[in-house]
C-alpha cells in the first residue's frame, strides 16, 4: 500500500507538522498511503518536509488562518505549541470542518507520583481536552510519558563535549518512549476506525534510572559516560534563562517523587500497533552518531 494514495481517505491535517512527533506522523501517514497536509508558521519550513505533502501556513494563535487546511480535511492531529488563550476558537474551527482529532496530550491523570506533580501544561491539556469533548468531535488522546529524544537535549552537549554528564535525581526512574513509536500510535488512530473515544499513555516497556539511560548512551558509543549527581539548586540555576522556572519546578519534583519507585510502565503501544515498543537501549543505538561530535 505504500507509495499508492488511497482515493478513499480524505487528507489529515498535521499541526506542529517539524516538530519531534509530527513529523515522524508524516512520514507514517504518507507510508501507509495517506494524503496529508501539514500546517508550519512559516513557508520557508515546506523545504523540510516531503514533497507529497500539501503545506499550509497557518497559526494557532490565529484561528482563522486555519480554515484553508481544514476544508475537505477528514482528521487533525493536533499538537499545542501556542498560548492558550485560541485554544477554545481553534478547537470550535476543528469541529466545524473535520470529524476526527487525535490530540498529543500528557499523562496527567495517571495515578504515578511522576506524573502528578503541578504541571502548568498539564492544565492546559486537560481545558483543550474538555473543549475537544464538549465539541462532540471524535477524538483519541494520546499520552506520551518521557519522550526518549530529551536525552538529546539534556545530555547529549556533555556527551559531545567528552564530558562528565551531571543531573539531578540520577536515580529517578522513567520509562522512555521512542518518538517513532508515538508517531506511529497517532498515525494508526489518525487513518484507521476503531480507535473513537480512546485514550492511551505511551511508555517505553522498561522502567530505567537517569543514570542508567545515560549508561545506555554510553554503551551504545561504545564508551563509558561518567554520571554525577547534581543538586536541584544548581540544575535550577544552571536552567536560568534557557527553561522556564516552572517547567524546571515541575521536572524536580516529578524526578524527586520518582525516585526509588519503578517508573508507570503501560502496553499501549504493543496494543495499537501489534509490535512491542523500542527499547531506550535500541533508540540510544539508532541515535548514536547525535551523540558524537560535529552532529
Amino acid at each position: 500500500m505504500g507509495g499508492m494514495n488511497r482515493t478513499d481517505i480524505p487528507p489529515v491535517l498535521v499541526t506542529g507538522a517539524t516538530g519531534r512527533v509530527g513529523r515522524v506522523v508524516i512520514d507514517q501517514l504518507l507510508d501507509a498511503g495517506v494524503p496529508v497536509r501539514a500546517l508550519t508558521h512559516r513557508s520557508e519550513a515546506a523545504a523540510t518536509l516531503p514533497a507529497k505533502v500539501e503545506v499550509f501556513t497557518g497559526d494557532l494563535t490565529m484561528p482563522e488562518s486555519l480554515d484553508p487546511a481544514l476544508i475537505g480535511a477528514g482528521a487533525v492531529f493536533l499538537v499545542w505549541t501556542a498560548p492558550p488563550q485560541t485554544a477554545a476558537a481553534v478547537v470550535e474551527r476543528l469541529a466545524a470542518h473535520v470529524r476526527r482529532v487525535v490530540f498529543l496530550s500528557s499523562p496527567h491523570q495517571t495515578p504515578h507520583p511522576f506524573f502528578q506533580q503541578p504541571n502548568p501544561m498539564a492544565v492546559l491539556h486537560a481545558d483543550i481536552e474538555r473543549l475537544i469533548a464538549a465539541a462532540g468531535l471524535e477524538s483519541t488522546i494520546i499520552r506520551p510519558g518521557m519522550l526518549a529524544s530529551n536525552s538529546l537535549a539534556w545530555w547529549a552537549p556533555a556527551i559531545r563535549a567528552g564530558e562528565v554528564v551531571r543531573w539531578p535525581y540520577g536515580a529517578a526512574e522513567t520509562a522512555p518512549v521512542d518518538d517513532r513509536d508515538v508517531a506511529a500510535v497517532a498515525a494508526r488512530t489518525l487513518y484507521q476506525d476503531g480507535y473513537a473515544g480512546g485514550d492511551y499513555v505511551l511508555t517505553g516497556p522498561e522502567s530505567l534510572t537517569q543514570a542508567a539511560q545515560v549508561g545506555l548512551i554510553g554503551h551504545a558509543l561504545g564508551r563509558r559516560i561518567a554520571f554525577e549527581e547534581m543538586t536541584p539548586e544548581e540544575f535550577r540555576s544552571l536552567s536560568e534563562g534557557t527553561v522556564p522556572s516552572s517547567v524546571v519546578d515541575m521536572l524536580l519534583a516529578a524526578w524527586s517523587a520518582a525516585v526509588g519507585q519503578p517508573a508507570y510502565v503501560t502496553t499501549a503501544v504493543a496494543d495499537i500497533l501489534g509490535t512491542a515498543p523500542r527499547t531506550f537501549r535500541q533508540w540510544a543505538a539508532d541515535h548514536a552518531a547525535t551523540f558524537t561530535e560535529g552532529s
